[in-house]
């Protein structure tokens, strides 16, 4: 398989998840402004959407979604335990998740990189990281990851996305348990061996 990430992008999340189920890859970094991979490839011909995370699976097929990205990896590896078993109620609450951060914690962050989004909608953004961090915090009391004790595909999401808070000068400090679950994902070897790779952590 082969992953198609930029630094520090929302394909952090993938390469997460394919370092703790211990599968064989290799990356190749993209430049998303002139769309051209580390080889020189057109990177809009690999993937008109023109983003990362790409995924070139094993058997030809290109997932170019982050969280369907992550649910094929996690059943690669079941027994890591990354996503509950397909079908389960459990993996409907992951699959809740993944479409949270996606949809409200994601999309949220993007007009905070764009230096033309205007005040009023990077005001607008910002009061709702504030709202769904909060939802966020509430739901880790007690928790070690956002499922129970065992870390998932959505914890390697979420980290990713905590991540860009400090590029933003988004303040976390209301939020301990946000925090605190930054720095529990964090310290985890494959975590920081995705850190390393990706030119983030010395």
């Amino acid at each position: 398989m082969k992953l198609y990430f930029s630094p520090g992008a929302c394909s952090l999340s993938p390469h997460i998840v394919l370092l703790e189920a211990g599968l064989a890859f290799t990356t190749e970094s993209v430049d998303l402004r002139k769309k051209v991979t580390a080889s020189g490839a057109d990177f809009s011909a690999i993937n008109p959407k023109g983003y990362v995370p790409a995924l070139d699976t094993a058997q030809g097929m290109l997932l170019t979604e982050g969280p369907a990205i992550v649910q094929y990896l996690a059943d690669l590896a079941p027994e890591k335990k990354l996503a509950p078993a397909a079908g389960t109620p459990e993996r409907y609450v992951l699959v809740e998740w993944l479409n949270f951060i996606s949809t409200e914690l994601h999309k949220n962050f993007s007009p905070l990189f764009r230096p033309n989004a205007g005040e009023e909608l990077t005001s607008y953004a910002r009061a709702n990281l504030t709202l769904r961090f909060g939802y966020v915090e509430r739901m880790l009391d007690g928790r070690e990851y956002l499922t129970g004790a065992q870390f998932t595909v959505a914890d390697a999401y979420l980290f990713t996305v905590l991540n860009w808070a400090n590029i933003v000068k988004f303040d976390l400090s209301a939020f301990p348990l946000l925090q605190a679950f930054h720095k529990r994902v964090g310290e985890r070897p494959m975590v920081q061996q995705a850190l390393r790779d990706e030119g983030l952590l010395k």
